[in-house]
Formats: structure tokens, sequence, C-alpha cells
């Protein structure tokens, strides 16, 4: 096996800075790259961004979450793709959403697209345990997001089928994330479906009245395509919106 390559392939990704640290020349570090890439062992990701290639079966040593993650010194997995690495969906997407405080262009690798999601929160965002270079929004904040998101990534119908798979929320961490937020909309949105699995997650009605108290005066729709309305959310919802999951059952709301 080519010098070099024992060592980088213990990474999930690297740049040339971190060849160039292996090998203390720059140059060196460039023609190392370079000939590893030629043989079919580094693969480049992106811009200043490289995994090695398995020899086993020829696949990148990078798994898509380690790549997200790997984007920038502050990106992390939110949305679908945090519900995605807990084990919560069952639905796999060949995108990748990946949040950070640097904005970066979307890119594609191994039949996996990489977009960036735009997000004005910090906090949230942890290390799992047993994990190296993987950063994920935590479940309570996932919620939170993706209810926030929906109709840009997923969709209402997968966003119910996570919601169904979590078997526990913890209340205050809910209202830590709609706090930080302190959109009405998003209080709205969050209420009316938590109070729907309300007995699921073990939400108290303290919690239900707290998002309720703080959705304002305006009506607002759901989805686009929302003709029902429930006064006590001022909100316009789909005729069957529950019965979208729940097979054979008569509509609930």
């Amino acid at each position: 096996m080519l010098v070099g390559y024992t060592q980088l392939v213990k990474l999930n990704t690297f740049t040339m800075d971190d060849v160039y640290k292996l090998v203390g020349n720059k140059k060196t570090a460039s023609s190392l790259v370079f000939r590893l890439s030629k043989k079919g062992l580094v693969k480049k990701i992106r811009n200043n961004l490289y995994t090695c290639i398995n020899v086993a079966d020829e696949q990148p040593v990078a798994t898509k979450y380690h790549i997200a993650c790997a984007v920038n010194n502050t990106a992390y997995l939110s949305h679908h793709s945090a519900f995605e690495y807990m084990g919560i969906s069952n639905q796999v997407f060949y995108e990748i959403y990946v949040s950070s405080e640097k904005r970066f262009d979307n890119f594609e690798f191994n039949g996996i697209t990489y977009k960036y999601v735009s997000s004005k929160l910090s906090s949230g965002v942890i290390e799992p345990r047993n994990t190296h270079g993987i950063r994920v929004t935590t479940l309570e904040r996932t919620v939170v997001d993706s209810i926030k998101d929906f109709e840009k990534i997923g969709g209402l119908e997968e966003l119910l089928n996570c919601i169904e798979s979590i078997p526990y929320l913890s209340e205050n961490e809910l209202i830590k994330y709609l706090d930080a937020y302190n959109l009405q909309f998003l209080y709205q949105k969050t209420g009316f479906l938590m109070e729907h699995y309300k007995d699921q997650f073990q939400l108290s009605d303290e919690f239900i009245s707290y998002c309720r108290n703080k959705t304002g005066k305006s009506t607002r729709y759901l989805t686009k395509d929302s003709t029902k309305y429930l006064n006590e959310w001022r909100l316009v919802v789909p005729e069957y919106l529950f019965q979208i999951t729940e097979q054979g059952g008569s509509p609930l709301v």
C-alpha cells in the first residue's frame, strides 16, 4: 500500500492541512494526494475536502454523516437528516440537510446532495457518545426545527411519520427551542400537533396551554391546501390530516 494511505484512511475526511501535518511539506502533501487519487485510493468530496476509498468495497471511508459535519467546523446534521441519523425515519433521503454558522454552496458527492439549511440557533447541538466528527441536533430541537420548516424539508406526511416513531419528548426542552425562535406560527403549529400526540409524549395540559397562549390573534394555514378551521388554534388544517398516517382510521380533525 502506498505510503500515507495507511495514516489517511484512519481519518473519515481530511484536508490538505491534515496531509501537510502528516508529511511536513506542502509540495509533498499535494504530490501524495495526487498519487493516491490516480490510484483510486483518494477521492475529492469538494474544494479542499477528501476521503479515502476502502480497497475492500471501493466505497468512501467517510459516511454521509461524517461528510456533512466536515463541511466546516460548525456544521451539523439537522431536520430530517438528524431524524435519519437517530434511526427515527424509515425513509432514506438522497439529500443531507446541514446547518452551520457559515453558509456554503450545496454540493453532490457519491449520489448524495448536501444542502445548507439556515439556522439562527446555536444551542441544541450535541456530539453523540462513542462517535468522532458527528454533530447533530437534539431530539427536541429536531422536532421543533422540522415543524418550523416541514414545507421546505420532507413535507407534512414525512414529519408525522417521524413524530409517530418518537416515544418521549421533554416539554421543557421543547419550550426552550420554541422560545428561542419566538415565532407565533411555530407555537401554533407545534401546539396543535403536540396536542394530538399529547399522551404519546406524556405532555402536560400546561404545555399545550403555553403554546396556545403564544399563538397571537392571526389565522394561519398549516399547508397550502388546508380547508378546515380550528378556532382554538386559529389554524386552518387539511381536512383529514392525521388519517394520512393512520391506515383505515377515521378522520381525527
